[in-house]
């Protein structure tokens, strides 16, 4: 589904009205939580390069762990991209729908950024879609009996982890 600011702005309003994003004023935790992203990141990173010896689970395993952290590692960096608009959130979708909402510019907050040249600043419609699809494979990879993911999945989700990550501190610096 491509993206579209008018409903992310839509489901914000409702989240806000439901609770499941709030005010917050609790800045110290932005540190606290890009720590978090960063250390679990290395730890996706471990997982996805790990080869098992014989008496530890096969690979496979160690796939679903490794998308999952990669996927927390995105959570824990858009929570402290959040909170610096002064808000949180209470569950995984309210914060994709903060991330679209908060950060991704609208076509004339774009072209102002591009003119003032801060294109860097503006986070594109992509990293929530790298987060959206995370927060799908890692739900899977959580809950299925058993999905099979090849390196190259993996991969591609550590990469879009990686990215998210490092756009959210290019942001925040």
């Amino acid at each position: 589904m491509p993206f579209d600011h008018d409903v992310y702005k839509k489901r914000f309003d409702e989240y806000a009205k439901e609770g499941l994003i709030v005010k917050s004023t609790q800045s110290f935790k932005i540190k606290l939580f890009l720590q978090k992203a960063e250390s679990s990141l290395l730890i996706a990173k471990h997982h996805q390069e790990i080869t098992p010896s014989k008496d530890e689970p096969p690979k496979i395993y160690w796939r679903y762990w490794a998308i999952t952290i990669s996927y927390y590692a995105m959570l824990y960096a858009a929570k402290a991209a959040i909170l610096t608009k002064g808000y949180e959130v209470k569950d995984h979708h309210a914060a994709q729908v903060a991330l679209g909402a908060l950060f991704v510019p609208g076509k004339m907050e774009q072209e102002d950024l591009e003119l003032l040249n801060q294109a860097h600043k503006i986070f594109e419609d992509e990293y929530v879609k790298y987060f959206e699809d995370a927060r799908k494979e890692s739900h899977t990879a959580r809950y299925q009996a058993r999905p099979s993911y090849t390196e190259r999945q993996v991969d591609t989700i550590f990469e879009n982890a990686t990215k998210f990550i490092a756009k959210i501190n290019l942001l925040l610096s």
